[in-house]
């Protein structure tokens, strides 16, 4: 039998769980990747038009890897790996601009490349987000700035008008001045991919049950852990001191209704190519672990 993978996705849960041990203490016999880890974060830029579907499409190393929830319905959907339905993940998120830019409130984004990640929770999100503000004709995305690093690493260059972040560069860019113009915080869901062992993902999940209140009683512990993940140039000047606990999971389903209201978005914004979605069908698209989870 294979070791059990486990990488972390530029949050902290993993990095706890495996400090205090409790991936270990519930007998869990895994591997410990991190998938991001890059001294000139070139991992961190998979260029324009790829992006987190993309990467369920060529296929994922991790017997359990995260998205967010919009992108593992469809990758779900499409038999892509089964979507975990004990829990689900939300993001801090927000659109970012420089601290001297003329854009003061959601509506002056109106017609303004923002940068955000091909079908990613970042794409999702911001039209999310600024829909209440702007018909989404006139939201522009820009998808050819890369993923989450690598458009953070743009607007601190002062080379894109706005940016789309979350978790780590979410916080690194408050510390820094740059204003956020508008909250863009969504949720994130778990994929299991290929046939990992039930009882696996059940030890996996309750080792960051533990690791979740380690991190709510005292985030000032762990927040150091960002840095792990972090391009290494900017090492040296973030300050996770200042900076919050990121991503929280939530141990609780992750519902028919939410499924298929995020479904009917998705298809109603026409974000996939008609065909490319699936069959949209919960019971099929889903895994639930949860009668023997404890």
């Amino acid at each position: 039998m294979p070791k059990f993978v486990i990488a972390p996705h530029m949050r902290l849960q993993e990095w706890v769980a495996e400090e205090k041990g409790y991936f270990a203490a519930e007998g869990l016999d895994y591997e410990f990747h991190d998938e991001l880890v890059s001294k000139e974060g070139k991992r961190h830029d998979l260029g324009s038009k790829i992006g987190a579907y993309q990467t369920f499409e060529q296929g994922r190393r991790s017997d359990v890897s995260c998205a967010c929830h919009w992108t593992v319905n469809v990758a779900a959907s499409s038999g892509h790996g089964k979507l975990y339905a004990d829990a689900y993940s939300v993001a801090p998120a927000g659109i970012f601009v420089a601290a001297d830019s003329p854009v003061r409130h959601p509506a002056d984004l109106k017609g303004v490349p923002i940068s955000v990640g091909y079908q990613s929770g970042s794409h999702y999100s911001t039209i999310q987000a600024l829909e209440q503000y702007v018909r989404p004709e006139e939201i522009e995305l820009s998808f050819a700035d890369g993923l989450l690093f690598k458009r953070m690493e743009l607007l601190i260059e002062g080379k894109v008008p706005a940016v789309h972040l979350f978790n780590g560069p979410y916080y690194f860019a408050e510390q820094l001045g740059f204003r956020k113009i508008i909250d863009a915080t969504f949720m994130i869901a778990a994929m299991l991919t290929g046939d990992p062992d039930p009882e696996d993902v059940r030890k996996y999940f309750r080792a960051l049950r533990r690791a979740q209140r380690d991190i709510d009683l005292r985030p000032d512990r762990y927040t150091h852990y960002y840095r792990q993940e972090f391009p290494e140039r900017f090492r040296g000047e973030i300050d996770t001191r200042r900076w919050g606990p990121g991503e929280r999971l939530v141990f609780e389903p992750y519902s028919r209704e939410a499924f298929e209201e995020s479904f009917a978005w998705i298809a109603r914004h026409g974000i996939f190519e008609e065909g490319r979605m699936g069959s949209g069908r919960y019971d099929e698209a889903v895994c639930s672990l949860s009668p023997a989870s404890g």
